[in-house]
């Protein structure tokens, strides 16, 4: 009987960082959380930087560029 001997490849462990690592993390414990689909957590997740990054009309109000104190 004849074994083959076949050459070994080394495989390099691929480094992810740790903020995607986080975000992954994250993406899983929403869709726990939430009993969503992996589609939907990308989907709330996308809404939510669009929220965050769009200006809103709220701000000018609660928050003018001047102040005067009331005489």
């Amino acid at each position: 009987m004849r074994f083959w001997k076949r050459e070994s490849i080394l495989v390099q462990p691929r480094l992810a960082s740790t903020k995607q690592m986080e975000l992954e993390t994250a993406k899983q414990i929403l869709s726990e959380v939430f009993h969503a689909r992996p589609s939907d957590v990308e989907e709330m997740i996308q809404r939510r930087l669009e929220e965050k990054n769009s200006p809103t009309e709220c701000e000018d109000v609660f928050w003018p560029s001047t102040f005067c104190l009331a005489d």
